[in-house]
């Protein structure tokens, strides 16, 4: 019986027929990399491959690495497999990875969403014979508002809080959420103030995105310049002392996991925005449905579960694999707070 297309090892998805990794969690020799969070694009490869886009942002993240870019729907040829890569709207610079040898045509979605962000290159689908998915989010709880709405919401909390004399401080990712908060956010009566991880990684990205004006917080920034503006700061920012500067302040977090009250009170946030930068339970399915594939491997996330509905409901072939992929957490992992910005 001959080796599937791509196999899931103990590195990560291997190509034995092209010899690379797609997004591998183990140091190889040459990887393929969908994006740049950081479950999904680790140190230690000798070569990575990515979208353009992405370049600089793991560049930033990973320092000094052997990294090339092309650009969506440029065929590279290895050993006669051809690999493309297609826009995955999960955060800038986000690909699906296209892989076709011997009329056969994979496609492994790394993290992605379907909705326009404003940010991110909008998500394509893309035809295949077997789908590799992330299903962070597969349950048909999770049903996502238009960004609109919600960047509504959030926009009126800040102006309540600026209102009130207090400081809004939004934790979100630094790569990817961050952004996109800060691209909607109302600056017309308040400034954006970010810690640095945000900060930096924003500097990364303007030169592929326009950004409202951003301010770094350092030592030298005081209470009077932050009070009734708002500040966007990593979930790892939450209770350290860098916090102290902000008082009187509320405090929000933009997650899908704030689909559950429960997620909030345990992180003793104030208020819960439900903003995700994965496909919700519908998106995953019109996602699949639009690939007209006929097998369908599910990673990270209700990988089980959603898998059995595939089988059971939509009579595909499906099944489930285990991955180092995190999907989304509700306490991003975030280096130290940086000393600049104590």
């Amino acid at each position: 019986m001959s080796k599937p297309l791509l196999q899931f090892t103990d590195n990560g998805i291997y190509c034995d027929a092209a010899g690379v990794y797609l997004d591998p969690w183990k140091p190889v020799d040459k990887a393929l990399i969908t994006h740049g969070h950081a479950d999904h694009s680790r140190w230690g490869h000798k070569k990575y491959i990515t979208h353009h886009d992405n370049v600089p942002i793991i560049s930033h993240r990973l320092g000094d690495i052997n990294v090339s870019g092309v650009a969506h729907g440029e065929s590279l040829l290895i050993n006669n497999v051809k690999f493309s890569f297609h826009p995955a709207g999960h955060i800038p610079g986000s690909c699906q990875i296209r892989v076709e040898h011997k009329d056969e045509v994979w496609v492994f979605t790394g993290d992605y969403k379907t909705e326009d962000d404003g940010i991110s290159t909008p998500y394509v689908p893309i035809k295949c014979d077997t789908f590799i998915t992330e299903c962070t989010f597969g349950l048909p709880a999770f049903k996502w508002r238009p960004q609109s709405e919600v960047m509504h919401d959030v926009n009126e909390w800040c102006a309540q809080n600026h209102a009130e004399g207090k400081t809004s401080i939004l934790f979100a990712y630094s790569l990817g959420k961050a952004q996109r908060l800060i691209k909607h956010l109302d600056t017309s009566q308040m400034k954006i103030y970010c810690h640095g991880a945000v900060y930096k990684m924003t500097e990364v990205l303007r030169e592929l995105i326009d950004f409202p004006e951003t301010t770094l917080v350092t030592r030298e920034t005081t209470k009077e310049e932050l009070k009734g503006n708002i500040v966007v700061a990593p979930p790892s920012a939450h209770g350290s002392a860098w916090m102290r500067k902000f008082v009187p302040y509320a405090t929000a977090s933009a997650s899908g996991w704030m689909t559950f009250r429960g997620a909030r009170r345990r992180r003793a946030i104030d208020k819960g925005f439900v903003l995700s930068d994965h496909c919700d339970w519908d998106g995953l399915l019109e996602s699949i449905d639009a690939t007209a594939c006929e097998n369908v491997i599910t990673t990270h996330g209700y990988q089980d579960i959603f898998a059995r509905y595939l089988r059971e409901e939509k009579g595909l072939n499906a099944i489930s694999e285990r991955t180092q992929y995190e999907g989304e957490t509700v306490n991003e992992s975030e280096p130290e707070i940086e000393a600049e910005t104590e």
